[in-house]
């Protein structure tokens, strides 16, 4: 019951973050995450049950709507995290690369450098790298909670990125803490 909770004050936040066009956008992500494999079009989004808008809608949600990412953000860092020995909690940051390879002109877009087998075969590819921050789980585990992402630009330095990330993460959840003894 505590996670149905989790999940329906998850949700309720999201949605408070969807400042343009959220009905549909909220419909989209249900749909998203309710699909039985990868979505590879839009199309096969609007054949999902959670999809209940017409068509257009499909199209002019992710066109014209919006989240305020600065607010969603706070959301995601305040989500329940794991815990590790002592209560202890274990954060892990990396730098993740999305190759657009057919994106040469893309704004902002980097060469990431990707490793191929064989030795001498690495290869810098047109992308976008992503800062991820997650909570990671006790013991070996793959399941991590994810607390921020943020596209690398090519001005940024990814040691100063990676700081002001886990400042950012750290403050938020010390507010929630603070937030949470303040009686109502």
């Amino acid at each position: 019951m505590a996670a149905l909770g989790d999940l329906s004050r998850f949700r309720e936040a999201f949605y408070q973050r969807l400042t343009v066009r959220a009905d549909g956008l909220f419909e989209l992500a249900d749909a998203v995450l309710c699909a039985d494999g990868p979505v590879t079009s839009l199309v096969e989004l609007s054949l999902e049950p959670e999809h209940r808008r017409g068509h257009g809608s499909l199209y002019d949600s992710p066109n014209q709507g919006r989240i305020d990412i600065g607010r969603f953000r706070n959301v995601m860092a305040r989500q329940s995290i794991p815990r590790g020995d002592g209560g202890r909690i274990v954060l892990g940051i990396d730098v993740s690369h999305w190759l657009r390879p057919d994106a040469n002109t893309s704004p902002e877009r980097l060469f990431c450098h990707t490793c191929a087998r064989g030795k001498g075969q690495a290869q810098m590819i047109p992308g976008r790298p992503y800062s991820l921050v997650a909570a990671l789980e006790r013991g070996r585990s793959s399941w991590t909670a994810m607390l921020d992402v943020q596209q690398v630009r090519p001005a940024d330095d990814h040691t100063d990125l990676a700081a002001t990330q886990l400042r950012a993460v750290i403050d938020a959840r010390c507010r929630d803490r603070r937030d949470r003894r303040r009686p109502r």
